[in-house]
């Protein structure tokens, strides 16, 4: 669609989805209407994911082009941390629900409206021989001194491209990564997507509250608290990122992002596994007290070896000593409403995600390291670089290609984390992360090209010449200008 029929118009459909999938899932009367209407958000995110940057990128001054598409990113990451506070809001609403799902439709109205206003890229309109009217946007962006300069470039790269697509046939994905600058581009693009969701960044968002709970704070309350400041932290990286990828650009950034990344995990890695090894051990005499004895204690031949992890393991819930100290041992008790009332009566912590730990709150620190190090960095550059790499006329499904590859990679690491949490333990889960993080330095070093100041007509001409940077130690040589 961004190909065929123009980015505006591929931002518009996408709009429209939103306004259908939001009406759709605040009415649902049954379940499987509500996911209908995801269905039709889902294709909305997905198609505005790769559409808006690819818009912001084709009509922004290649000097500002990094820093407007970081702009985008902290737009998404602020209005993660506005719906937390909107949710917030209606918790006491009637329909509770029905308002978070249904207002969602209210920004992509604004859009629609606002985008009527807006012109359609120019270099897509290029493309289409819309010259004149691409002319006229480019001048309106452009300041006199470079307008004319930067048609020239954009019309040589239009006319290679034309020459080039009557030559050849119909575009398939074989022909485009036998296209040298195409794979390149491809390779450091999806490379960066896939490299962004296995560091594990939505499952940091996604599972915030529980990561919380898993570091020994037990009041869902005080997880929600934390987690609005998380995603906070994440709009906080999103402002950083904005100034610096202009400046420092966007190879050094995610360098800089993903060795942080690797020092949060490591002592996040460190916290997970200190409060598994040093959890409180399990009283009979306080699990009896209570006369609602969790199952798998009660039979256990080693009662007496049980901690507060392996009654969780068991699932079950874990009751703290009601003394000052939570470290001392507690009730492994059936986990259920009831159960978590009798204990919360006589003024005890309640755990089922993770246990009490007098270094709980350095989990919190890796948490906030681990943001504000990602979002900068691995939060911005893959989609800054994805909207700027590939040559005009693979932009479009490149740009789809990528999008794809980054959904697929979510789905699989939001899906796995909570499996691996209790196959492996959170953590070697978050050690597993890091590996993830620290063969990513070296993947950026070798296969990702600087792209800051770089005109776009010229990027293919870089990856054409650009060879795979093993010896990324030596300064690349830049482009030869023709």
């Amino acid at each position: 669609m961004n190909d065929r029929f123009g980015r505006r118009k591929s931002i518009l459909v996408a709009d429209v989805l939103f306004i259908v999938g939001s009406a759709v899932m605040a009415a649902a009367p049954v379940p499987a209407v509500l996911i209908i209407g995801r269905v039709f958000v889902g294709l909305g995110v997905g198609m505005a994911s790769m559409a808006s940057p690819l818009y912001i990128s084709e009509a922004s001054p290649t000097k500002v082009r990094g820093a407007l598409v970081a702009l985008n990113s902290f737009l998404i990451t602020g209005g993660q941390f506005l719906s937390y506070l909107i949710n917030l809001a209606f918790t006491k609403a009637p329909g509770t629900w029905r308002w978070m799902l249904g207002v969602a439709a209210a920004p992509a109205i604004i859009q629609v409206v606002l985008m009527f206003t807006l012109p359609e890229s120019p270099r897509w309109l290029f493309r289409r021989g819309k010259e004149e009217e691409a002319k006229a946007i480019l001048r309106k962006i452009y300041q006199a001194n470079e307008v004319e300069e930067e048609i020239q470039a954009l019309h040589d790269s239009v006319a290679m491209e034309l020459k080039q697509a009557e030559s050849s046939d119909n575009m398939n994905i074989i022909k485009l990564f036998k296209t040298k600058a195409v794979r390149r581009g491809l390779v450091a693009g999806m490379g960066l997507q896939i490299f962004q969701q296995f560091t594990g960044i939505n499952t940091v968002m996604y599972y915030s509250p529980t990561i919380v709970q898993l570091a020994g704070y037990a009041s869902n309350q005080t997880a929600l608290l934390l987690s609005l400041i998380t995603s906070g932290l994440n709009a906080f990286g999103s402002v950083v990122s904005i100034y610096f990828i202009d400046k420092t650009g966007r190879k050094k950034l995610a360098l800089l992002s993903l060795c942080g990344c690797v020092v949060a995990l490591t002592l996040l890695t460190f916290t997970f596994r200190h409060t598994a090894t040093h959890s409180p051990m399990i009283s009979a005499l306080e699990t009896v007290h209570f006369n609602n004895t969790c199952p798998g204690f009660g039979h256990a031949v080693n009662a007496n070896q049980w901690d507060c992890m392996m009654c969780l393991k068991a699932e079950c819930g874990y009751c703290a000593s009601g003394v000052s100290s939570k470290s001392l041992p507690g009730a492994c008790l059936i986990s259920n409403d009831a159960t978590k009332g009798m204990c919360q009566k006589e003024h005890r912590a309640w755990y089922t995600q993770g246990c009490p730990s007098k270094i709980g709150w350095l989990a919190i620190v890796g948490l906030a390291l681990y943001i504000i190090f990602f979002s900068p960095g691995m939060g911005t550059v893959p989609w800054v670089v994805n909207s700027e790499i590939y040559p005009l006329r693979y932009r479009g499904v490149c740009g789809g290609i990528a999008s794809t590859t980054c959904w697929v990679s979510n789905l699989i690491v939001s899906q796995s984390f909570l499996t691996l949490t209790v196959a492996i333990g959170t953590a070697w889960t978050f050690m597993l992360f890091g590996f993830v993080a620290l063969i990513g330095i070296f993947f950026v070093l070798i296969f990702v090209p600087e792209t800051k100041g770089v005109p776009m007509e010229e990027v293919e001409q870089m990856l054409e010449e650009r060879a795979v940077h093993l010896k990324f130690w030596e300064k690349a040589s830049p482009p030869q200008k023709g």
